[in-house]
This record gives C-alpha cells, structure tokens and sequence, in this order.
C-alpha cells in the first residue's frame, strides 16, 4: 500500500511513529507538507501538486493538519477525497472536531455527558452565561486555542466577568464552562482507532495548574477506563465521524463529561505511558479500511 501523510514537520515523535509502523507492516510511506502543496481544481480531473509533481496512485492519505493551517490543510484532504484516496480522517470530521462549539453541539446532540457550557456574543450577558455554568469558578476557553493556550480559570465571579469582558471587548470568541472540581487537576485521553478504545492514560497537571496538558508541563500514567468512559470515548468518536482521535474526559460526580476530541492526537504520551502501540493499530486499520473512493462524504459538507 502507498501512504501519503500531509504534515508539516516530518520529525515529531507522532510522524515518525506512523511510518515505522507502516514500513514494519510493509507499506510506503512519503510525508509532504501541506503548506507546499497545490490544487488543479477541474471538473473530473482534480490533482493535487506538490513541488510540480503530481501527487498520483496513492492509497491513503493520513492527514496530520496542525491547528493553525486547518483551512487549508482540510482543502488540500478534500481534493485528495474527490480523487478517491481514502482519507484515514475525512476532511468533514475533522473541521467538526476543531470548531469547539460545533463539536459540543453534536455531541450533545448525541446525548453524551458535557460540562455545562454556555456561549453569548454581547459582553452584556456576562452575568447571564456565569450563570447558565454554575457560577464560579468556570473555565473559559478560546474557540481557537490548542493544547492548553487559551483556557484560564475564573475562580470568583469578580476575575471570571473581567476575562470574560476583555475576551468579548477584543472580539474573541470563548466559551465558558462549569469547572468540574471533583476532576482534581486529572483528565483521560482514550484514543479511539475504528471503533474502539485501543490505549487509555490518566493525565495529571502541574502544580498549581488546573489544565492537564502533557504541553503545559502535566504527566501521564497507563490508566485501565470503566465501560461507561469506554463507549462515551466510542460514541463521541462517531458523532464526529472520526476513525482516529483522543477523546478527553473528566470523571464528573455524574458519570464521564467530555472536554474534546482531537483528530490529530499525539502518540508520544500515550505510547510512553501505556507501552501499546497505538501507531502499529493504526496502520491495521488503514490495512483493513482504505479502498479506492470509500470516503462517506467525498469532500462534501
């Protein structure tokens, strides 16, 4: 089988992980980074150029599209799906899970536990939306922040309206949920390959911090999940449509609330703290799934 990965830096552990694996399972494998490709967009010949080559006979595309370049990263997997690569995450799913409010509104949609979240525009329904979360302490986020950045913790009702305020006055769009003080500064990410829970860690932050990002200075250990957190992780994968993603949660007094789900999850913490091999699963899966213009949606939606 011939392997495309669209990545900008070809070094990181998760990259180089996927195509030992893929050469261990006997597969080729070339990384082009997305930024330096280029689209042919015609009707019933689209092609996707890369340094002047055609980007031909390829089997699979596993898109690994950093957050910043998510337009044009989910462009460039679009044309590859109208030419009838199989993607390993379909462009489609992947844009529902990096817009936070989407992502929440689908998951609810599918009855899956969420903190309460709340979203308002005008700053004037700053006491409103602190409501609507409980009141304080809340955690507001950025929509756009990754892997940490932009989440701050409002612990009085005094410091969470002057964030909330500033955030609006610089028009950017937040949303504020419930903080779940029972988590105690914990969180597990299960990474989901097809449809199930293939490695699970409990990750814990640093001193001091509320977020559990392995980023921001938090660490790992091989955590074994109930069923309940085992089908939330599952069932909040196909409400997105993804094939492969890290589900994070917290352990709520009721039950598993769901905090993310990331398409392009990393495989270093989790491989460290679990000794699975998460990179090895997910080239069977693309062993077993990819047939030429098997992708549900085509690039549509």
């Amino acid at each position: 089988m011939k392997i495309l990965m669209l990545a900008r830096n070809p070094h990181l552990y998760s990259h180089k992980r996927l195509v030992e694996a893929a050469h261990e399972h006997g597969h080729d494998v070339r990384i082009v980074n997305t930024l330096q490709c280029y689209m042919n967009i015609t009707s019933h010949r689209p092609a996707v150029l890369y340094k002047g080559e055609p980007l031909r006979g390829y089997d699979a595309v596993i898109p690994r599209i950093g957050a910043s370049v998510t337009f044009y990263g989910l462009a460039v997997l679009r044309q590859f799906e109208m030419m009838g690569v199989y993607p390993l995450n379909e462009s489609v799913a992947i844009g529902r899970s990096r817009d936070k409010l989407r992502s929440l509104q689908l998951l609810s949609r599918a009855g899956l536990g969420l903190p309460v979240t709340a979203f308002a525009s005008d700053p004037k329904q700053t006491d409103e939306v602190l409501e609507i979360a409980g009141g304080a302490p809340v955690v507001i986020k950025l929509l756009e922040g990754t892997q940490g950045i932009g989440v701050v913790l409002g612990e009085t009702h005094k410091s969470a309206k002057s964030v909330i305020e500033a955030f609006r006055g610089a028009k950017v769009n937040i949303l504020v949920q419930e903080f779940i003080k029972e988590a105690g500064g914990t969180d597990i990410r299960a990474l989901v390959v097809g449809e199930r829970v293939v490695a699970a860690m409990e990750r814990t932050g640093a001193v001091d911090d509320f977020r559990s990002n392995l980023h921001r200075g938090g660490t790992a250990r091989q955590i074994k999940i109930t069923p309940e957190e085992r089908s939330t992780a599952v069932r909040a994968a196909k409400s997105m449509g993804l094939n492969v993603c890290g589900v994070d949660m917290l352990r709520s007094n009721h039950g598993p609330v769901i905090m993310e789900v990331n398409s392009s999850p990393g495989l270093e913490g989790v491989e460290n703290a679990t000794g699975i091999d998460v990179a090895g699963k997910i080239i069977e899966f693309l062993q077993k799934n990819a047939k030429p213009g098997k992708t549900k949606t085509r690039g549509r939606g």
